[in-house]
């Protein structure tokens, strides 16, 4: 064969290469481009979450101006309103309850009943007692009769024995029973004295089954019921009561605040001062110094400044929080309240060359460009405008936080 021959079978031809294309596979090419397409929607779609999720932040409250009490304050300090007069109203026996006529918020004078005892144990000890009482006087009467027949026998012997009539030794006899007759009704008229003040006792026992209140007041907490046994003295186990409730003064309120002991001597007694409750942070409250305690806390590095405030109010109730600001002079009545809201000075942060706050509503971060006023007030800066008393300002705004962004308010 030649070479020509070899070449003409090597040859193929246009009909089979069209068979080999149709009936042959596709290829990896389809394989290489899917998967490319998976890689692509994979990193959209971590992008679209990254950009899109929550980022957590911080926020505080943006307060008005007005409340702030730090104007002209040489210090301020925080503490609580106690009362100086306030007790747990007890029993001053051991009985079972059957009525408490208390319950929380009730306003109490001197003298009320707030609650019952079963008396029927000390009803009967008095009625005892007095039956005794009486049967003792009842000896005493019966003494002193028969002392004045005793002493009118002794006159008549005493007669008949000048005259003869009867021995000298019997009318000594009668001087004689006379003699004890009037010691048995000494005697009898002491048991007849005990005998009245077992009786007393008797009736101040029995009248400790009502038990009633020391002075005027509210009852703060109520905590006994019907049917429990109360107690002066505790007693294990925890079942018997040791109080009724208690009974708050809230003429005697005042508020206890710590000042640091390297500030101390700022403060002096009858210094002005202004209150404002934590739970009321736009009511100031005129108050004074009442005194400094000369006491320190060592752990704390304290000393404890008692306040009193110049104005009652049923609003003020113990153990609220309250924030006491210690002035030179008593604040001026006509003074204009700045404009604006308080808000931290770390919620302010510089964006595209201006001064920003981030306000969160409903999820969201808002960017409002602010102004702060010059001045600065402490740790907290003043805004004329932009921002509302009550608004949610970001803390610390992160480089990502920008306007419209989605957050997840984070508790402190």
């Amino acid at each position: 064969m030649s070479n020509t021959d070899l070449l003409k079978e090597l040859k193929i031809e246009r009909h089979q290469r069209e068979e080999h294309r149709s009936g042959g596979g596709p290829g990896p090419w389809p394989w290489i481009i899917g998967g490319i397409v998976l890689v692509l929607l994979a990193l959209g779609g971590g992008w679209w979450w990254f950009s899109h999720r929550p980022i957590p932040v911080h926020v505080a409250q943006a307060v008005a101006a007005s409340s702030d009490p730090s104007a002209g304050a040489v210090l301020q300090a925080t503490g609580y309103v106690t009362a100086r007069r306030q007790a747990t109203v007890s029993a001053q026996i051991t009985g079972t309850l059957t009525a408490v006529l208390i319950e929380e918020g009730d306003h109490v004078k001197e003298g009320q009943i707030l609650a019952k005892l079963d008396d029927s144990q000390y009803k009967a000890a008095l009625d005892t007692a007095v039956a005794q009482a009486k049967a003792a006087h009842a000896l005493v009467n019966q003494y002193q009769a028969q002392l004045a027949q005793n002493l009118r026998d002794a006159d008549r012997d005493d007669a008949l024995a000048k005259q003869g009539l009867v021995s000298k030794q019997a009318a000594e006899q009668a001087r004689t029973l006379v003699s004890s007759t009037r010691a048995q009704l000494m005697s009898q008229q002491r048991n007849a004295a005990a005998a009245d003040a077992q009786v007393v006792e008797a009736q101040v026992n029995y009248g400790y089954c009502l038990i009633r209140a020391p002075f005027n007041g509210v009852i703060t907490t109520k905590d006994a019921q019907v049917g429990e046994v109360v107690s002066p003295f505790s007693a294990g186990g925890g079942f018997t009561r040791t109080g009724i409730g208690t009974i708050v003064d809230m003429d005697s309120l005042e508020v206890d605040v710590d000042v640091n002991e390297a500030y101390i001597g700022r403060v002096t007694p009858n210094m002005p001062a202004e209150a404002v409750l934590d739970a009321y942070p736009d009511w100031r409250i005129p108050a004074h110094v009442i005194a400094i305690v000369p006491a320190a806390d060592r752990g704390k590095a304290t000393v404890k400044v008692r306040v009193a405030m110049e104005k009652k109010d049923a609003r003020i109730v113990p153990d609220m929080g309250v924030r006491v600001s210690f002035l030179e002079a008593k604040p001026a009545v006509a003074t204009q309240a700045p404009k604006g809201v308080l808000v931290p000075a770390k919620a302010i942060v510089q964006r595209d060359g201006s001064e920003s706050v981030f306000v969160v509503v409903d999820g969201k971060a808002h960017r409002q460009t602010v102004q702060p006023a010059a001045q600065p007030s402490g740790d907290m800066r003043l805004i004329p405008a932009s921002v509302n008393a009550g608004d949610s300002v970001v803390l610390s705004p992160p480089d990502d936080l920008h306007d419209g962004s989605s957050v997840s308010v984070q508790t402190q």
